[in-house]
């Protein structure tokens, strides 16, 4: 069975945050709410996923980006393991992040 869930853990420390979200065997997506969106960006990279969201929402779904999780995640954990599952669904992962929006015309 597979139904939406959320995990919500408290934590002292983003040593701690990383610990506590790198424990278990799975890793498809993480979401990150932040007054500073570099520090989360920071902690993202720290933690095996996926998917990232920093300050938007879980359910975004693109048809051109990449899906697929690390661990028992995705469907790499049954057709190959992770590394067929990077190799069959992604491409170089761009991303880009700016602390404000963008002002303009330039």
């Amino acid at each position: 069975m597979f139904g939406p869930v959320a995990s919500v853990v408290s934590y002292s420390t983003d040593d701690e945050a990383v610990e506590l979200a790198s424990e278990g065997e799975y890793g498809l997506s993480l979401g990150i709410v932040t007054a500073d969106a570099l520090a989360g960006l920071a902690l993202a990279q720290r933690i095996p996923t996926g998917i990232v969201h920093i300050n938007d929402q879980t359910v975004n779904d693109e048809a051109n980006a990449p899906f697929g999780g690390t661990g028992s995640s995705g469907t790499g954990s049954r057709h190959g393991g992770a590394q067929a599952n990077v190799d069959a669904f992604t491409e170089t992962r761009w991303i880009t992040l700016r602390r404000e929006p963008g002002q303009y015309p330039l």
